[in-house]
């Protein structure tokens, strides 16, 4: 078989390299770059949901609705609410798998949740060692960085 010729591997190596960071961008960022007051503020009561879990309809009626967050009051004052919005809406998901709100805005009761956890059986979700959908970290180790890698997956007894 002949090579291609010389002038073809440069440009064969680039779209290597082009493809490889392609499947880098298309992952969810994770927690990078969060701000502090996101971390103190949002991650004293649960994990910190990495932004691009869902789209920027969601975060703004969540941060909206602090003093009614999910049946708790988690207001903050007016300029971490502002810092920690904008954060949340730059790093928010525009893919329209994700970006879909939910009727209650909740990530974990969104279409693209939903159809990645169909394999788990509402069982599942009332033991006591996970509690519920929400509780990432039961069965994603590395939730609370934003790392919900499928591979690194194990679902408690």
């Amino acid at each position: 078989m002949n090579s291609p010729p010389l002038s073809w591997r440069p440009l064969g190596a680039v779209l290597v390299l082009l493809l490889c960071a392609g499947a880098t961008w298309a992952q969810p960022a994770g927690l990078k770059g969060a701000p502090a007051i996101f971390t103190a503020e949002c991650t004293s009561c649960h994990i910190g949901y990495a932004p691009a879990l869902t789209g920027e309809a969601s975060w703004r009626a969540i941060m909206a609705g602090l003093d009614k967050h999910f049946g708790v009051d988690a207001s903050i004052d007016d300029r971490a609410r502002q810092t920690i919005t904008a954060w949340l809406l730059a790093h928010a998901s525009k893919d329209s798998r994700y970006a879909k709100p939910s009727a209650d805005f909740r990530i974990s009761t969104s279409a693209w949740f939903v159809r990645q956890h169909e394999e788990v059986g509402s069982k599942v979700w009332k033991r006591a060692s996970i509690k519920s959908a929400a509780n990432c970290g039961a069965c994603h180790s590395g939730a609370a960085r934003g790392d919900f890698d499928e591979d690194r997956v194990k679902i408690p007894q």
